[in-house]
């Protein structure tokens, strides 16, 4: 277990490149793994951590964090994670490449943000494996300073850019309307976003339950009442949305696709958009040409 703002300790000992730098309320690292060794990783953080996945892929393992269902997702390549102060994060991989990433300490100080909702530290809920283009930007301008003695100006701006967008990860929810026998509107925020986040992940209806504040019995029909479909098949469907745009790019295969979207292979995947959108992959791919 490690604790404060140093690289979370990995097992065993291995090749490392490293570099780092201290600014006010930010540390940034930058690391890259050399080798394909196993990495085990068990820590708490008295800072928040951001973590800024650039290359990592990997044929087995799996990532846990606390008050999140553990994810087995393979291919983490440009994925961020985001673990609040004080939240257990722990895990193990077998990577197929050289891992490279950022890791970003922030003190919790900057995350209480006055724009008028009194945002703290207790408010901020742990992310794993999501995506978000304005974060990603902010941190590829934070990596050329990491190491350098650059304008720490700059570098300190970028820190507190950094923060805000962290705190506004919630209001990048749309709004939803609550139904009289159906789910508040919280409630249908929460579990829009944690599927979103969770999109390739398997996870039992307890869970969605719990999100809501809500027995299974009483969360399977308010769900249904706001969404008109039962939470499985919402989740699937967002799962073949998603898959529809990757399908786009002609570069990534029906069975990186498969990968990408947490399926047990090709022909799952197959069968799964089949019966969803009636064509195969294939199909779908050869009508967008």
């Amino acid at each position: 277990m490690t604790r404060g703002s140093e690289p979370a300790v990995l097992s065993p000992p291995r090749t490392l490149e490293l570099k780092a730098s201290d600014w006010h309320g930010l540390r940034a690292v930058t690391i890259k793994l050399t080798t394909r060794a196993p990495i085990d990783f068990n820590l708490i953080e008295k800072s928040h951590l951001l973590v800024a996945l650039e290359h990592a892929r990997r044929y087995d393992g799996e990532t846990l964090v606390e008050g999140l269902p553990k994810s087995t997702r393979r291919d983490l390549t440009h994925k961020l994670t985001f673990i609040p102060a004080g939240c257990a994060f722990s895990g193990w991989m077998k990577p197929l490449e050289s891992l490279q990433a950022t890791l970003l300490y922030i003190d919790p100080s900057m995350l209480m943000v006055d724009d008028g909702r009194g945002v703290a530290t207790r408010d901020l809920r742990p992310r794993l494996f999501f995506d978000d283009d304005g974060i990603w930007q902010t941190v590829r301008k934070l990596q050329p300073q990491i190491g350098s003695t650059g304008d720490r100006l700059y570098a300190e701006a970028l820190g507190a850019v950094l923060a805000h967008e962290i705190v506004r990860l919630d209001d990048r929810v749309p709004a939803l309307m609550p139904m009289r026998g159906g789910l508040a509107a919280w409630q249908q925020r929460r579990i829009v976003e944690f599927i979103e986040e969770h999109i390739a992940d398997d996870f039992p209806l307890t869970t969605l339950a719990g999100l809501a504040q809500l027995s299974t019995y009483h969360f399977a029909r308010a769900f249904k009442r706001s969404f008109g479909i039962p939470p499985h098949r919402y989740h699937t469907n967002r799962r073949i949305e998603r898959a529809r745009a990757l399908l786009a790019d002609p570069r990534i295969s029906v069975a990186e696709v498969a990968l990408e979207l947490g399926f047990s292979g090709a022909s799952a995947f197959a069968a799964t958009f089949r019966r969803t959108t009636g064509l195969t992959p294939t199909d779908y791919r050869r009508g967008l040409e």
